[in-house]
């Protein structure tokens, strides 16, 4: 009995008299005949290692961690609070305590991830994780509503061999083996941009400089003529400036001069008046007529001078005017020839930066075009002796072994007939001379033993004979003393020339 209040992660289950089920508040007063608990709504985590079979039979391990935990609702709290919590009245509920809620929670995602693994391939399961993941969560959380459980979050490791299957190390090094090829590729593709990227940036920077340098000689060009402009505005107003100055003091001097002379002027007239009433009988035309006099002549003083300032300046005010439009069209000259010079020189630069550019572009091309040009036909040059050697095999074993390849390609490309052919162009025009020659029908048949040194006595004439004829050598005349023609012939066998030979019996 007493006022209980919960924690801010825990709620009171209160059950007993007055109250109709159960009441899951966050404070009370529990009297002697009711009874309370106290259940926590902190998610809990666990891990599990699945062993699961896929639609193509293939077996692997997938390891999860889930989080878990009540849902924060009045129904799920309910259902929790009836179902899944202890029966010992008071008593917080602990993370030890929830071991039946952890071991029913496992069999429900055990149960319902095998049903979805076994109707995917481990293709999909592989690529499409957060699919799996997503149907996994979905299955899960319809059979947790009944026991008022949610799931906060669920991680999926990477999928593992079971024991005795290399199904995932084998796709790795399959994986590993394409990587490294690709990047093989890659980083010649990469060297190949690298290259043109360079070209193109030389080239790019080359326009640069050349639009920067054209754009500084431009707004030099416009702070020049604007300076020009200021000098000359600020010329045309000092100019302005004294000429009304110079204005100012001749009015004020005519004004003067006017004032000194109205001020004399009623001097005179009262000096007039004077005299003119103390002479108004005598001098009064004479006075009238002097002061119609002065009168004119001051008058006439003053036109003078009047036209005279005015002459003076409108002449000032056109030689100024002359000078600004001198010195304006200067300007405008001189900006628009800068104008010119710099467009010009940046119009040669990028086009000489284009120049480059392009034939840098076309050496590249035309040397990537030779490359590929020369490998394809080196390879086809390789297959084509490939080729050849293997008709060249079979050849052989038709023909009986390599010897009989060898006559056959002698036969099929005219070996032998250029053999004799070489033979016959080495000994035409040689034209020898042959002498056969024998001692007749007794030589080496004679019983006596001076038949050897007759036949060697015998055989030597036409031996010396044969010598002289094919190489003009005459024998010495201690060994015989004969004639160069009548010793030889004497000498000679009986017999019968036939083409240069001698043939006798």
């Amino acid at each position: 009995m007493g006022y209980h209040v919960s924690d801010a992660n825990s709620y009171l289950v209160i059950t007993g008299g007055g109250i109709k089920d159960i009441s899951i508040v966050k404070k009370a007063f529990v009297y002697p005949w009711q009874k309370h608990s106290i259940i926590s709504i902190s998610p809990f985590d666990f891990e599990i290692t699945l062993q699961a079979m896929t639609c193509e039979k293939l077996q692997f391990s997938l390891p999860a961690v889930f989080t878990i935990g009540p849902d924060d609702t009045a129904d799920s709290l309910r259902k929790y609070a009836k179902i899944l919590t202890g029966r010992d009245a008071g008593k917080r509920e602990t993370a030890t305590g929830r071991s039946h809620v952890q071991d029913i929670v496992k069999g429900i995602i055990e149960g319902e991830t095998r049903v979805i693994v076994s109707g995917m391939t481990m293709e999909e399961i592989f690529k499409e994780r957060q699919l799996f993941k997503s149907k996994v969560i979905e299955n899960v959380q319809e059979e947790l509503n009944q026991f008022g459980l949610r799931i906060y979050n669920a991680n999926v490791k990477e999928l593992q061999d079971t024991a005795g299957s290399e199904y995932f190390k084998f796709l790795s090094r399959k994986a590993h083996e394409g990587a490294s090829n690709q990047a093989k590729v890659d980083v010649a593709n990469a060297c190949m941009m690298g290259e043109i990227g360079e070209a193109e940036k030389r080239g790019k920077t080359k326009q640069e400089i050349s639009r920067i340098n054209a754009e500084t000689a431009v707004l030099e060009t416009k702070r020049k003529s604007e300076k020009a402009t200021a000098d000359a505005e600020f010329t045309t107003t000092q100019t302005k400036l004294n000429m009304g100055i110079n204005l100012e003091n001749i009015q004020a001097t005519r004004r003067a001069e006017a004032k000194d002379a109205e001020l004399q002027r009623d001097v005179e007239v009262k000096r007039a008046e004077m005299e003119l009433e103390r002479m108004r009988a005598t001098e009064v035309v004479q006075a009238t007529i002097k002061r119609e006099s002065a009168e004119q002549a001051a008058e006439a003083k003053l036109f003078s001078e009047t036209k005279s300032a005015n002459g003076l300046l409108y002449k000032e005010k056109q030689a100024a005017e002359a000078r600004l439009f001198m010195d304006t069209k200067s300007a405008e000259g001189l900006l628009y020839k800068h104008r010119q010079d710099a467009e010009a020189n940046y119009y040669r630069v990028a086009k000489e930066a284009e120049a480059i550019l392009y034939a840098e572009r076309q050496a590249a091309q035309a040397a990537t075009v030779k490359a590929e040009a020369s490998y394809f036909a080196k390879k086809k040059e390789a297959e084509a002796m490939t080729e050849m050697a293997k008709a060249y095999g079979h050849m052989s074993e038709v023909l009986g072994g390599p010897q009989g390849l060898l006559q056959y390609m002698m036969l099929q490309n005219g070996t032998y007939e250029k053999l004799a052919n070489a033979n016959a162009a080495a000994i035409n025009g040689l034209q020898p001379k042959i002498t056969v020659w024998n001692t007749g029908d007794s030589a080496g048949s004679s019983s006596d033993g001076t038949g050897a040194i007759r036949n060697i006595m015998q055989s030597l004439p036409p031996l010396f004979s044969t010598i002289n004829e094919q190489t003009g050598i005459s024998p010495p005349t201690w060994l015989a003393q004969m004639g160069p023609s009548q010793a030889l012939d004497k000498g000679k066998p009986k017999g019968k020339y036939v083409n240069g030979e001698v043939n006798g019996h």
